[in-house]
């Protein structure tokens, strides 16, 4: 395995999960913001999945959006 190419691979990828999910979740809080679903003031459990196919890699991460 070339470390320097599954680095950069990696990294890329990541980038990608971060730039995307914070977009969507954006939208999601927004929409429910306007259709009046959300207050604005919650705090929000969240959780994320991550999994890799071919090296059986699941991986969870929970959390909370504080939305003010």
């Amino acid at each position: 395995m070339n470390e320097d190419v599954f680095n950069t691979s990696l990294r890329g990828f990541l980038k990608k999960v971060g730039i995307t999910s914070q977009r969507e979740i954006e939208k999601a809080v927004r929409d429910a913001l306007a259709s009046g679903r959300l207050k604005g003031n919650e705090k929000l459990p969240a959780k994320m999945t991550l999994t890799i196919d071919g090296v059986s890699f699941t991986h969870d991460i929970s959390g909370e959006i504080e939305l003010g």
